[in-house]
């Protein structure tokens, strides 16, 4: 990762490391997930879908194996987070929200930040971003303007930290923290995460971020949206030598 895609990491908050995993890696992981979808009903069969969504847990092994440990994403982790300090994991995780076509309100499209650790069922965020260096979506397949891709809000990542401060290391719900950024963050320029399957987008932890819908492309969107564990966080004071901890201090800064 150059230094020009790292200040843009800073700046915009996300980067994307194009063709990061092979087309026929992000072609057997489509169909190890049709096998999880089959477990809901839900086939290569069009009649079968009849939910704008649906999620299964991101498979294991195999090419998703293949696909988390790729060198271009294990080099843009070292670079954007530093060497040994993210926990390295044989395959991808998270969750696949799997959007069909469709106009139907999918329920869980709106503007918020990720939480990183569970407290009493909610998942919560801290200002040092415990237990998050990044977000990363994995496009297991070609995801274009029509196919529901996830819109990000450029530079939203530094008006979180200000939101997180006053909760300090015990941190808040996504849902309190998005409560307390400005109202103008939402009226950013956006992006949205198209690309070609084998792209990956990483985030910063505190981006901005939405599903969105309709759906009014023709194919299933397959897109992995997990973590990259940090333990933790950052420092805040300045002090982190870590794209992802100088966007935090900068963010605190104003």
């Amino acid at each position: 990762m150059d230094s020009r895609e790292i200040e843009q990491f800073e700046r915009d908050g996300y980067v994307a490391v194009r063709g990061a995993f092979a087309p026929e890696v992000a072609a057997a992981c489509r169909d190890v997930i049709w096998d999880a979808l089959g477990a809901q009903g839900v086939t290569r069969d069009p009649a079968t879908w009849t939910r704008p969504v649906v999620r299964v847990a991101c498979p294991e092994g195999g090419p998703f194996e293949t696909a988390g440990t790729a060198p271009a994403l294990w080099a843009a982790y070292d670079a954007l987070i530093g060497p040994g300090r993210w926990a390295q994991r044989r395959g991808v995780g998270g969750s696949v929200p799997v959007r069909f076509p469709s106009e139907e309100f999918p329920g869980d499209a709106g503007w918020h930040i990720e939480g990183s650790y569970d407290v009493d069922g909610e998942y919560w965020a801290n200002v040092r971003s415990r237990a998050r260096g990044l977000l990363a979506l994995f496009l297991f397949n070609d995801v274009g303007d029509h196919d529901a891709p996830t819109r990000l809000a450029i530079g939203s990542h530094l008006a979180v930290p200000p939101a997180l401060a006053p909760a300090g290391d015990t941190g808040m719900s996504s849902d309190r923290a998005m409560a307390g950024v400005r109202p103008s963050v939402l009226c950013r320029t956006v992006v949205h995460a198209t690309g070609r399957a084998g792209d990956v987008f990483l985030c910063h932890p505190f981006i901005v971020h939405t599903a969105t819908w309709p759906h009014r492309g023709t194919t299933p969107r397959m897109v992995a949206q997990p973590g990259i564990y940090v333990g933790d966080g950052f420092a805040t004071d300045g002090s982190d030598p870590s794209p992802v901890g100088r966007a935090i201090a900068a963010g605190l800064s104003g």
